[in-house]
């Protein structure tokens, strides 16, 4: 199914954002003030995402997207990106099965191509152990940049339909990395910074944004709530008028 954009129809609007993004910021941050070495940050980070994944499940969230390593991530330390790498392989190793066992559905997004042979395996037998789950898509963006997916998309879109000059967003959209998905309801930044860092640009229309002083690894299901009940306060409107929603609710 192919969901259609926020600027072309009004989405359907819940007390429980269906689909929840989130930049997972604040690692290194996290282990410098604890005097530990960045490492430990990202270790304490993988534990917060087994946490947020529990937590979105039990309060009904249908998908999360994580932003585990942007494009521009490849301009850390090597030592620090070769980790990242490490991490991502021994988390797949030990959750995959989990996520599967509690009707999780896993998803990677990027350009995985300049990944290592074994990990793109990996993450190949990861999505197809667990195509069929429903309860929760949890999708990680991998070496994913926001223009990165709109430039593929537009190539796919041009190599489907060669010759042709005059498009419209709905002969694009499909073509997105995240098409199988609605565009995110709520946007979450941990961290302390308020910027989007290419995730989604094409996605985060109409979402609701975040901002959270909170680190990554601190992040549980007591600030995802707090983030929730910031989103419930929102007035969603889509380009229309507060008049015109309180019109819409008389009427339904």
């Amino acid at each position: 199914m192919t969901y259609k954009s926020s600027t072309q129809a009004v989405p359907q609007v819940s007390a429980v954002p269906r689909h929840v993004a989130i930049i997972m910021d604040g690692n290194g941050r996290w282990a410098t003030k604890r005097f530990l070495p960045r490492v430990a940050g990202h270790v304490k980070g993988v534990e917060a995402v087994r946490t947020i994944v529990e937590a979105c499940s039990q309060r009904g969230v249908e998908y999360l997207t994580l932003f585990a390593f942007s494009s521009e991530n490849w301009r850390r330390p090597a030592d620090e990106v070769s980790l990242l790498m490490r991490l991502f392989m021994t988390a797949l190793e030990r959750e995959v099965g989990k996520m599967h066992a509690n009707d999780i559905r896993l998803r990677v997004v990027g350009d995985l191509s300049r990944f290592d042979a074994k990990l793109q395996d990996m993450v190949a037998k990861a999505e197809a152990q667990t195509a069929g789950n429903t309860r929760l898509t949890l999708t990680i963006c991998a070496n994913y940049g926001g223009r990165w997916d709109i430039m593929q998309a537009v190539g796919k879109m041009l190599r489907e339909q060669p010759g042709v000059t005059d498009f419209s967003e709905e002969q694009l959209t499909p073509h997105l990395a995240m098409a199988y998905a609605p565009e995110p309801d709520l946007f979450i930044r941990t961290g302390g910074e308020e910027r989007i860092s290419n995730f989604l640009l094409w996605q985060l229309a109409y979402s609701e944004l975040y901002f959270t002083e909170t680190y990554w690894p601190d992040f549980d299901g007591t600030e995802l709530d707090k983030a929730i009940d910031s989103y419930r306060q929102r007035e969603r409107r889509f380009g229309r008028t507060s008049e015109q929603l309180v019109e819409q609710k008389k009427v339904s």
